[in-house]
């Protein structure tokens, strides 16, 4: 299993992980009890519904966080609200939002710009297409869109704000194959390689006005992106292949270890 994290703290150098580094005994990586602690400030999560979005939600509610989930289908993110809300007691809001749509995606900036409580940005929204030959060049410029315009005018709509403030956390999710385009549809690995470069340069800006910024590069993951890309994680050797739970929890574990 392979999982990749790149990201620096103001004052650390950048740091890299594999799953071998994960630990669901860890401290940081699966508190279980209802937080009573005050709110840590606000968290923003794209493509929560699911996955490691999902994720994400469960462990950073656990962690004091108060929420903002986003995602495309309404059903499957209030019952994911409402279950957080019971588990942890925190404040949890759902936005039912399409990042596809410019109406919907300026909706969640105008959030990112205006709301003063949000500290952590987590870009996790993102598409998958089958191999070159058997993909829509229309759901290939839907995958370049949602993957890269999306994230990057998120990232700016909550940079300005976290750099007024001196503290902010902003994590992207990139993937393995933003550096091994060959594993699959190359105009997805272009999008993940963009993500990439994005956050070193953001690294390089921001460092010094204490922001941190992470990019998570997963490999095989049981999520349906890598079956909708044409290479079904059950198809795969199981030493290869991780959960979004691991995935989520060696990130974290690297994010506390920085701080």
């Amino acid at each position: 299993m392979m999982l990749i994290i790149l990201g620096e703290t103001p004052g650390t150098k950048s740091t890299g992980c594999t799953a071998k580094e994960k630990s669901m005994n860890h401290p940081a990586a699966n508190p279980k009890s209802k937080s009573n602690s005050s709110s840590k400030g606000t968290a923003v999560i794209t493509g929560a519904s699911r996955g490691i979005g999902a994720v994400y939600a469960d462990r950073l509610a656990k962690r004091g966080y108060d929420l903002i989930l986003v995602a495309r289908i309404e059903a499957r993110l209030k019952a994911l609200s409402a279950r957080l809300r019971s588990e942890t007691g925190r404040s949890v809001t759902a936005l039912s939002a399409d990042l596809n749509s410019k109406a919907d995606l300026a909706k969640v900036e105008t959030a990112l710009r205006d709301d003063q409580t949000i500290t952590l940005l987590v870009n996790n929204a993102g598409i998958a297409v089958a191999q070159l030959l058997d993909a829509d060049v229309e759901k290939m410029d839907a995958t370049i869109a949602l993957n890269t315009t999306a994230l990057t005018r998120l990232t700016y709509a909550a940079a300005p704000r976290f750099v007024a403030r001196g503290a902010g956390t902003i994590i992207n999710i990139a993937s393995v194959v933003g550096i091994s385009p060959e594993t699959l549809n190359g105009v997805y690995g272009g999008t993940k390689a963009f993500v990439i470069a994005l956050c070193h340069s953001l690294q390089h800006e921001l460092a010094d006005k204490g922001i941190r910024v992470q990019a998570v590069l997963p490999g095989a993951t049981t999520t349906d992106l890598w079956e909708i890309a044409g290479l079904p994680s059950q198809n795969l050797p199981a030493s290869i292949v991780m959960s979004p739970e691991d995935v989520v929890d060696a990130a974290l574990v690297v994010s506390t270890r920085a701080n």
